[in-house]
């Protein structure tokens, strides 16, 4: 008698069965039972979870493709901030790596891991007790996307840890990517479907990645690969070993990593993938050298903006020689008119180029260019194409110089040059149209006024004339969002309440979002430090304006030029009318001695203030910081995603955890 299976165990079963074989293709690349067999036990394991679903579990392998759209991204603050890495393109800035590593380290001895670097989406992935919980894009390295569900698509990324030695809590980094073959086909279909064509596999791996229809993710068969583990527990005692530890989680691992015991070992790698990295599946730009020792990466530390421990190569970029077809201009937000060339399809670092940048007219008239003109082109840093060159000898005698034009390209007004500027301008700012959508596009950023709306969708409502400046956005009613081509009730709730949220957004951001010429992020905080209110800045003198550091004189004047002009004094004046934050918040910091004698512990992340503002408020109120628990540890400021041997140090120590609320209200007392 054929013995009966309960569901539950046969359930259990596949999905286990499932997993080994993923991980065997996906990982490993090499599988042991063809599609035919794998889809066949899959659609038995859904076809079970569909009739038991108390044995549902979001780890099963069935939930790698999603069936409903979601609703956005929420964002979420890193618990270590992803940051960059400083770029270096020749062997000399290599030695000078090693000698600040070895200063940095009083000469002791150490090693390096060498690994590619590839060219994709940043991503960080939260492992809870061997499940994944969240996946969160880079963004801006303090703060990213939540693309759990679309993550979970990806077969490369494990839903379950492989083993039973991880950690209770694990943070994996790695990066996601489109290869090669996927690119191609994806671009043959959409050309197909006359949709535009994605410039290279990076950008597609991004576009897919914020997909809101994780089937659509899923049909275009991203990949990832790791390179950094996390955790407040122990790992292995190295990096290396610590993505060897990885990879036997289920992680994919490049075959590349190579420990380097010398410089010598460093510079072999760098020129051994000189020419390798252009047969790999996916795309890569350059190499990246790590301190081996994490105890000696802690040593090292980091700079503002990248780690001390840690330098990334990058080859030189790729040169071809195609034709130069004609020249087009765009216009910016600013009004800058930047010519581009237009040339003849031509592969390099594994994308199709048909477009470059030709900077300004200076560029034009150095490089003596001619309609026609044969030009060699390179990806700067294997990115964005550039000609750095033209073959005079295959000119054609037709060949017309290309002569900068004379007129705005979209509203045909004669631009202009200031003295000392290399572009030329259209001065038409409140009438041309590429500049006034450049500037709607520029405040709905989400380093701006973070309104959840794409450029087509802009474009369309431009093109219906319901709004012209950024004030518009807040006067649109679902009546008029409905009579857009495809737009449905919820899309149009979701967009209001995208608009109406940015009305609380902090006042530098707004600042930025407004589009002052030279007033980047960092430039609007600087100026929002010392001018707290939109009123205060306008009334601000170049004289006063200078004396901020890094603001010098080209910058004041863009400012008082901003607040010169009528319309954008009226413009500041509809944000008022309709709540736009603009005036910096404090964060309202109680003087008192409520924390007098107390040692205070902060985990996690919190919701209504950020860690800086909870470590300010302990210390002016009496009390003492400290970075780890021990039994001179008054509390813990808990939040979310508060690291597990912090808690099971509380719990051994009967440490108190206090919440948000809780604190606050201690504090008020």
């Amino acid at each position: 008698m054929e013995k009966i299976v309960p569901p539950a165990v046969r359930i259990e079963e596949l999905r286990r069965i499932l997993r080994e074989h993923e991980y065997r293709y996906y990982v490993l690349s090499s599988p042991t039972i063809d599609d035919f067999e794998y889809d066949a036990m899959m659609k038995q394991l859904e076809e079970l979870e569909q009739q038991y679903p108390e044995w549902d579990s979001p780890d099963s392998p069935t939930h790698r493709v999603g069936s409903d759209k979601t609703e956005g991204f929420a964002s979420v603050r890193h618990d270590r901030p992803m940051l960059s890495l400083s770029n270096t393109y020749n062997y000399d800035e290599i030695g000078g790596f090693y000698r600040r590593v070895s200063e940095g380290l009083q000469g002791a001895p150490f090693e390096i891991v060498a690994e590619l670097k590839f060219d994709g989406l940043s991503i960080s992935l939260i492992y809870e007790d061997g499940m994944l919980v969240r996946a969160v894009t880079r963004g801006d390295g303090i703060t990213g996307d939540d693309v759990t569900a679309n993550v979970r698509t990806i077969r490369s990324v494990p839903l379950r840890l492989r083993g039973d030695d991880y950690p209770h809590m694990l943070e994996v980094r790695g990066e996601i990517l489109l290869p090669f073959k996927e690119f191609d086909r994806i671009n043959a279909q959409r050309e197909a479907d006359g949709e535009p064509l994605f410039a290279n596999p990076r950008n597609a791996a991004s576009g897919t990645i914020k997909q809101l229809d994780p089937r659509i993710v899923s049909g275009r068969n991203l990949d990832a690969y790791f390179y950094y583990l996390y955790s407040d527990e122990p790992l292995a005692e190295n990096h290396y070993d610590r993505l060897m530890q990885a990879r036997q989680w289920g992680f994919k691992v490049s075959d590349a990593v190579t420990l380097c015991r010398s410089k010598e070992d460093a510079y072999a790698f760098i020129d051994r993938f000189d020419t390798e990295r252009l047969t790999l599946p996916v795309a890569t730009d350059g190499i990246v050298l790590k301190v081996n020792a994490p105890a000696q990466q802690d040593l090292l530390g980091f700079t503002a903006k990248s780690p001390r421990w840690a330098i990334a190569y990058k080859y030189q970029a790729e040169r071809v020689r195609t034709r130069l077809q004609h020249v087009s201009y765009q216009v910016g937000r600013t009004g800058a008119v930047t010519p581009v060339a237009n040339l003849d399809p031509v592969l390099i670092s594994g994308t199709v180029v048909r477009r470059a940048s030709l900077h300004n007219a200076d560029f034009i008239a150095e490089k003596d260019l001619h309609e026609g003109d044969f030009v060699y082109v390179e990806k700067g840093g294997e990115i964005i194409p550039k000609i750095v060159g033209v073959d005079t000898d295959a000119r054609s005698i037709d060949g017309r110089p290309i002569v900068f034009t004379a007129l705005c390209p979209d509203c045909a007004t004669p631009l202009v040059r200031e003295q000392g500027e290399a572009a030329y301008y259209c001065p038409n700012a409140e009438g041309c149209p590429q500049q006034q959508k450049g500037r709607l596009e520029h405040y709905c950023g989400r380093k701006a006024a973070d309104i959840n709306i794409g450029p087509e969708t802009i474009e369309l409502l431009y093109s219906r004339d319901m709004i012209r400046n950024v004030a518009d956005f807040y006067t649109l009613t679902e009546e008029q969002l409905l009579t857009l081509p495809g737009f449905k009730k919820r899309a149009a709730t979701k967009l209001l309440d995208s608009i109406e949220a940015s009305k609380a957004r902090p006042y530098q951001a707004i600042l930025f979002g407004l589009g002052i010429r030279f007033v980047g992020e960092t430039v609007a905080k600087k100026l929002a430090a010392v001018y707290p209110s939109i009123d205060a800045l306008a009334a601000a003198t170049s004289e006063e304006l200078v004396q901020i550091d890094e603001i010098g004189e080209r910058i004041a004047s863009a400012v008082l030029h901003f607040f010169s002009l009528r319309q954008n004094r009226e413009l500041v004046e509809q944000l008022r009318l309709v709540g736009v934050s603009l005036e910096a918040e404090t964060v309202s910091v109680p003087v008192s001695d409520r924390l007098a004698g107390k040692t205070v512990v902060i985990s996690g992340t919190f919701e209504k203030h950020s860690r800086d503002e909870y470590k300010a408020m302990v210390e002016a109120n009496g009390g003492r910081m400290a970075a780890s628990v021990s039994s001179k540890t008054s509390f813990i400021l808990a939040g979310s995603d508060m690291g597990p041997s912090k808690r099971e140090k509380a719990e051994k120590l009967g440490v108190r955890l206090m919440n948000e609320e809780e604190f606050l209200r201690l504090i008020e007392e």
